[in-house]
């Protein structure tokens, strides 16, 4: 037992037992540190682009070095910007009946109710009739002040500056009915008569009958119309992002898409477009007979 307990252990034996084990794990550890500055500089990043996707590009101002040239006669208003506009029917001094039309959505001043109306039917009824460019539309400058107040404010300083009197009527095309209702609330003095043709409405107004709201909101408008108007009333800072994005379906309106109309209405826009296809239709049955006919012919 001594002789083993006095056993001398060799430097090499000793080395061997004191070694640390080599490990050969080669895997890369990341530093915590830096890792919690990529993740926080990929969120900002994040961040900055989705603040850019939410802008809408600066506006073109009409007449300014990068705009578009001005072609329409303009009057300007007392905040400064302009307001573009165009004249039809009779003339104002003879006019029975002077009318203000205001566009929908994707229209301008050109799209007037004049365009619908009969010379004759003018004449007979001595209208007059401007239209204008609303703001940020056609010729007119944007407004980023714009409120429901400010249309019917620039209404009327549009038929002030024109001098068609004390009083006036308006009529509104399409999302321009929402322009009506701000004249009617805040300049009703000055306004002879109204009209509404095919208006959009907000079905979310507390004054609307709920059951009625609902049927139209769910039945009646197309599935991407619903979205897009959730996100117009919940999240308005988005709608800009939701209408040019190719991700989810956006507005009808904006993707000029016939969804949005009746089964009536897409009848009538339909019918242009058969007419036109059975027109080709003769024409091209007609040069495919015509070889066998000269054939016969010879």
């Amino acid at each position: 037992m001594a002789e083993g307990a006095n056993r001398k252990i060799s430097a090499a034996s000793a080395r061997a037992h004191t070694r640390r084990p080599n490990n050969n794990n080669t895997s890369f550890h990341f530093p915590t540190g830096m890792l919690k500055k990529v993740l926080a500089l990929l969120f900002v990043g994040i961040l900055a682009w989705a603040y850019q996707a939410i802008q809408p590009p600066p506006p073109k101002i009409c007449g300014s070095p990068e705009g578009p040239a001005i072609t329409s006669p303009r009057i300007k208003l007392s905040d400064g910007r302009h307001l573009a506009y165009i004249e039809n029917g009779v003339s104002k001094d003879s006019a029975k009946h002077k009318l203000v039309f205001v566009h929908g959505f994707d229209c301008c001043r050109h799209d007037s109710l004049a365009k619908y109306l009969s010379p004759d039917l003018i004449e007979e009824l001595g209208l007059y009739i401007v239209s204008f460019d609303r703001p940020g539309y056609g010729e007119s400058d944007p407004n980023p002040n714009r409120t429901v107040k400010s249309m019917a404010s620039d209404i009327e300083e549009l038929a002030d500056q024109l001098k068609l009197g004390s009083k006036f009527y308006v009529v509104g095309f399409s999302l321009g009915g929402q322009v009506i209702w701000s004249v009617l609330k805040y300049i009703p003095h000055r306004v002879a008569g109204a009209a509404l043709i095919a208006p959009v409405f907000n079905h979310w107004w507390t004054g609307f009958p709920a059951n009625l709201s609902k049927e139209v909101f769910e039945q009646q408008t197309p599935c991407s119309d619903r979205w897009a108007l959730r996100v117009a009333h919940y999240i308005p800072w988005l709608t800009y992002w939701w209408n040019t994005q190719n991700w989810f379906p956006y507005m009808s309106a904006v993707a000029h898409s016939p969804d949005i109309l009746s089964s009536q209405d897409r009848e009538i826009v339909m019918l242009p477009l058969r007419q036109a296809r059975k027109t080709y239709m003769v024409h091209a049955n007609h040069f495919i007979k015509a070889p066998f006919f000269f054939f016969y012919l010879f």
